[in-house]
Formats: structure tokens, sequence, C-alpha cells
């Protein structure tokens, strides 16, 4: 995958084409074209966009961001101390550069995480105040009653934390299985909500992160798609807005 998005005329100046100044007059002149069409001046241009100067391909020739979905199975633990915990999820996917995972996800759960080597994408989604949910799968010991949903939806207190957990969203699926969308990343959430409320978690499986959906194989990683990788900046600069005109009311 590439960098993030990013104005034309940064993109030229990056690239060592020419200066900023010099890229807003080139395409001011209509002799810039992203993807063959002739950009507006300040358009952005995602990782995998073609640019083009009097018909020459410009191309930047840093090395690009990593930006990896990953199905994590059972057992693989998200960290980057590959000397300290031998099943860690870096020597499990073995990628050929150095990356780290966003966030955490059990040991004992599976699904979605994010890896990367772009440290501002990092800071942006472990920062954002909303959209960045995230959704999972979740089996238990007994059958799921109304009460439970209630409950689990309306938010728990979590004493060994000190803290309560935001309402969110979560369905029933069947007798012992419901799916649930949280906001937070509270440490072990879910399976402290289940055991708050007397259920036990058999198989914990996260399935979206924002607009990243889980589609790989158990153990598969695959890289971020143009849309993708252009909705979740999306997200997170709407969030990132969201975040700051919040603050200054505090």
């Amino acid at each position: 995958m590439g960098e993030s998005l990013k104005r034309i005329n940064k993109f030229l100046s990056e690239a060592g084409y020419c200066s900023r100044r010099e890229a807003d007059k080139l395409i001011e002149a209509g002799r810039v074209t992203i993807n063959g069409v002739v950009p507006e001046m300040g358009t952005k241009i995602a990782p995998n966009d073609v640019v083009h100067v009097d018909g020459e391909e410009i191309k930047n020739t840093k090395e690009a961001f990593v930006y990896l979905a990953f199905n994590k199975p059972v057992g693989i633990v998200c960290t980057t101390d590959t000397s300290v915990e031998k099943d860690n999820i870096i020597d499990f996917i073995n990628y050929p550069r150095r990356i780290f995972p966003i966030g955490r996800l059990d040991k004992p759960s599976e699904g979605l995480i994010l890896l990367t080597d772009d440290g501002d994408i990092v800071n942006k989604i472990l920062r954002a105040s909303n959209n960045n949910d995230k959704e999972y799968i979740v089996t238990v010991d007994k059958p799921i009653s109304q009460t439970f949903i209630e409950r689990m939806s309306g938010g728990i207190y979590l004493e060994e934390l000190g803290k309560s957990t935001n309402k969110c969203v979560v369905k029933k699926i069947n007798s012992h299985t419901f799916s649930i969308i949280l906001t937070q990343g509270l440490n072990r959430q879910i399976r402290r909500m289940c055991e708050y409320l007397n259920y036990e978690v058999q198989t914990l499986k996260r399935i979206r992160i924002m607009n990243i959906k889980l589609d790989m194989p158990v153990g598969k990683h695959r890289e971020l798609t143009k849309d993708e990788f252009r909705e979740l900046n999306n997200l997170l600069d709407g969030s990132t807005k969201v975040h700051m005109k919040n603050s200054r009311k505090k």
C-alpha cells in the first residue's frame, strides 16, 4: 500500500519534480493529470493513483508505507517483542519489512487486526474519539437472554478497571451467539462485560475495524485496497475534527 492521501502539489514536490508553487502553476495550466484526468487545484491523490506531467509519469521513489489486514489466529500474541513471546504476530506473519500492529487483540481471540509501518496513521486511529468502531462476533456458554442484551448495550461498570463501558450496539444472532460494536478499547472488555453478567466467552472474533472488513482465511493477510485506504483516511479526518472541536469546549 502507499502513503497517506496527499495534495498533488505536495506529491510533485516530494517526488523531486518541482516546488509546490511551481506544481500549482503546472496544475493551473492543465499540464498535470491524475489517472488521465486534469485535476482541480488542491486535489488529493491516493497511493495507487497515476500522475503525469506533460505526458511523463511521475513517481515518488521514496519507499511506500505498508498497510496490512490480518486474520489473527487464536494463540498468537499482538506484540513486537519477539524475544519474549515466541507466538508473536511479527514472527507469524514474517513480513520482509518491520511492521507493527495497530492496537491489540487478545491471545484467545481471533480475527481482524491492522499492521503498518506508518506511525502517523497509528496515532490517528488510537486517538480517534468517534467513528473508530470495531465489530465482534461472540459465542458464550449459555443461552442469551433479553436482559443480557440490554445490559451489554446499556453499559457496565467494570470495577477492576474503574471504568464504565460506553453504550454500544448488541444484537443476538442465535441462542449462544451475539454481535457487538464497540468504540472503546478497554482491556479484555467484552470478556469482562460477559463475566460481570455471569457468562463465559467461548469464542471471540473481530470481523470489522471501521470500514475494513475481515475477508481472508485465518492466518492470512492482505494489503488494504485503494478504496479502503481512502475511506479510512476520510473517517479519521472526520474523527480528528470532531475531537479537536470537543477539546476546545473543555
